[in-house]
């Protein structure tokens, strides 16, 4: 009941169309591993660049602030140095009028109490002052 128009195929010759068709199905199968394989392989180089490029940004970064931060300490510390001294200069010439108005002041006199309390608070500020630039240290 072969028919003309169907091709008289043997089963030997079937068993080869099969067998050759799974060839081609775990090649296939193999192929999409690897791919895949390469695929992740890949995903995890360019997820580690990508970390060390945010590393290397993030120290850039960090590097500059601290630099900026370092500066403005310095500055500051310059400018409490600068009014130390300045304070420093007042109180020691307060002392020496306070000495001197000490030697000639009578009892009737009160000018030492008050530059004494001058000297004292002068002394205040300068101890406010000495606080603030041990903070700064």
């Amino acid at each position: 009941m072969n028919s003309s128009l169907e091709p008289n195929v043997d089963s030997a010759e079937m068993n080869r169309r099969v067998k050759k068709g799974g060839a081609s199905a775990k090649w296939f199968l193999v192929f999409w591993i690897v791919m895949i394989g390469i695929g992740v392989y890949a995903t995890y180089l360019y997820s580690n660049h990508m970390k060390q490029t945010m590393i290397t940004e993030l120290k850039t970064s960090t590097n500059q602030q601290l630099a900026e931060i370092k500066q403005d300490y310095e500055a500051q510390l310059k400018t409490m140095h600068k009014e130390m001294e300045t304070l420093k200069s007042k109180v020691d010439t307060f002392n020496e009028l306070l000495t001197f108005t000490k030697d000639n002041a009578s009892n009737k006199t009160d000018n030492s109490n008050k530059l004494y309390s001058q000297l004292n608070e002068v002394k205040q500020k300068l101890d406010a002052l000495q606080k603030k630039m041990d903070l700064l240290k």
